[in-house]
């Protein structure tokens, strides 16, 4: 052709390969975020045939760990996170530093410099959260309490990996000093550039919680209001992309800090739902060019040169991590059910993993020996997470049945897992059981208490049980699943039983523990729309409401209303 087409060509080998490996691992029950990684490995300079343009690749990347970085903080909840502060907080911070340890020292004993020993450790020590929610998600599980605690225990990794990337420039000059190949100046100490470089994050953090949260809500109120679809969509994209980049120019961080804040700002305005929705195909799009691009620079030799060091990378991120993981859950005494999962969502690497890695390689911390031992590890741990998953359930009842110690674990003595003497029993009789106390939860408890009704709440949260407590409401945590949850809200003498879950087989499970206990009691759910809240009424027998219908008989109502009062 008498023009460059690089750009064109290494767009249409990195889409049409990604798809077709993808829509593979999915018929084989993987993620696809590992037929994007193969993707790559195959336009990759490593392997044999077409060999995509690993520049413009790189500045393709570059976007997608920016529209990455956006969705992460699109999506950051803080109320989500506080209500599971108390054990993702310290268990994240906990686990980070005993995975990050446990790498040190095996690239130690390598031999590796100490820059390369930090990046490898930090690499090995963070989970991706795309993978964990795939995961739960495929197993209706991102609601429930346990999937809560993983979601929010990533987060807080997260966190600590966006800190991690701020500060890893800065620490870089210090740890090639130690390793003998570079210094600072000798007039300027290690922590002028630490100071500065703080400074400069504060600097671009109170720029954006001041001036960022009120502009950019109001810039997209403006472009709604013209109603166009691809000028909104138009206004996200260069939000995200314009913030990283000033972010970049103007403060000297990264993209993905100046991105991850432009989407957590973004979530200020009414319209972030609506912007998360806009923006997600080109986020997928550029996910998908990240993750090639990863794989481009994955040299598959590491795979029979150095087995020895894989199988080890291997063995911290699924055996260091996850046991690790479980301890810090069982001593902050939560069930066996808990940790296991917690443990499992821990068990890979993804992309924040990629990015510390090719940040090392960039900064000289890290050489490509170490680079593609991450990302073989990504590979590996990615692709066993879905069978990890699954197991999870029949090594619980395995060990229910085999060991007293698991059983013990499982039915812990939980202070919080009983109502406390000091409730008055005459609450106990014809009282209200609520299960879940989401939005929706606490609106009813609200309303019933108002009434001066009796209301025992419960819920797999133990921080929401705990707050309950400290306003004298009668509140018991649990497995939902597990009858004896039922048992301590005292479910045989309750007049009536409501669930606010959407989940069409707790609802049922749940319902026939309520009935062999009680076998009078009314039931109210909450459904998804009118055709479950149909099937589960036909079913059951039960009244089941949903939001369209919840919602047209309040308008209703407030149209009766005003038509009475008028004149």
């Amino acid at each position: 052709m008498p023009h460059d087409v690089s750009l064109i060509s290494t767009l249409s080998a990195a889409f049409a390969l990604a798809l077709l490996l993808g829509f593979a691992a999915t018929r084989l029950r993987l993620p696809p975020l590992v037929g994007y990684l193969l993707a790559g490995v195959m336009i990759g300079p490593a392997t044999p045939g077409f060999v995509a343009d690993v520049k413009l690749s790189g500045q393709l990347a570059e976007i997608g760990v920016m529209l990455l970085m956006f969705g992460v903080g699109l999506h950051f909840s803080v109320a989500d996170l506080m209500a599971v502060r108390r054990i993702a907080v310290p268990g994240a911070i906990v686990q980070i530093a005993v995975a990050t340890a446990l790498g040190m020292v095996a690239a130690h004993t390598w031999e590796w410099s100490l820059g390369a020993s930090v990046v490898l450790g930090l690499s090995l020590s963070v989970a991706s959260t795309v993978v964990l929610l795939k995961a739960l998600e495929a197993r209706g599980a991102v609601e429930t309490g346990n999937g809560r605690i993983a979601v929010g225990w990533l987060v807080v990794e997260d966190l600590v990996m966006v800190l991690v990337l701020v500060l890893l420039p800065v620490f870089s000059g210090l740890l090639l000093h130690t390793d003998g190949s570079a210094g600072t100046s000798a007039t300027d100490p290690w922590w002028v550039p630490v100071v500065s470089t703080l400074a400069k994050v504060f600097a671009f953090i109170a720029t954006m919680l001041i001036v960022g949260k009120r502009l950019l809500p109001k810039v997209l109120w403006w472009v709604a209001r013209s109603g166009s679809r691809e000028l909104f969509t138009l206004s996200v994209v260069a939000i995200a992309v314009g913030v990283a980049f000033g972010a970049a120019k103007l403060f000297d961080v990264s993209f993905a800090l100046g991105a991850f804040f432009a989407g957590m700002m973004m979530q200020e305005s009414e319209f972030s739902h609506r912007a998360a929705e806009e923006s997600l195909p080109l986020r997928d799009a550029f996910s998908v060019l990240f993750f090639v691009s990863v794989g481009m620079l994955f040299d598959p030799a590491v795979l029979w040169q150095a087995p020895g060091k894989l199988a080890v990378a291997v063995a911290i991120v699924m055996l260091g991590k996850t046991l690790a993981a479980m301890a810090l859950v069982l001593l902050m005494r939560y069930p066996l059910n808990t940790a296991l999962t917690v443990g499992v969502s821990l068990a890979q690497i993804g992309e924040f993993s990629f990015i510390l890695a090719s940040l090392g390689v960039g900064l000289g911390l890290l050489h490509p020996e170490g680079q593609n031992l991450i990302l073989a590890t990504a590979l590996v741990s990615i692709a066993a997470n879905s069978a990890l998953f699954a197991a999870i359930g029949p090594v619980l009842n395995w060990a229910r049945q085999h060991s007293a110690l698991a059983r013990r674990l499982e039915a812990r003595d939980d202070p919080l897992a009983e109502l406390p003497s000091s409730v008055d029993q005459k609450h106990l009789h014809g009282q209200v059981v609520i299960v879940g106390h989401d939005r929706l939860g606490q609106d009813i408890t609200e309303q019933l208490l108002a009434q001066h009704l009796s209301v025992v709440v419960a819920d797999e949260r133990r921080e929401v049980v705990e707050a309950l407590r400290e306003r004298q409401i009668p509140a018991v945590t649990g497995d939902l699943n597990d009858p004896a949850t039922l048992i301590q809200a005292h479910i045989a003498r309750a007049s009536l039983l409501v669930i606010t879950r959407h989940d069409t087989l707790l609802t049922r499970h749940l319902v026939g523990i309520a009935r062999e206990l009680n076998p009078g009691i009314q039931v109210v759910v909450h459904a998804a729309n009118a055709e479950e809240a149909q099937l589960l009424q036909d079913s059951l027998n039960i009244t089941a409401c949903w939001p369209d219908q919840v919602m047209a008989s309040g308008l209703s109502q407030q149209v009766l209303a005003r038509i009475q009062r008028a004149p």
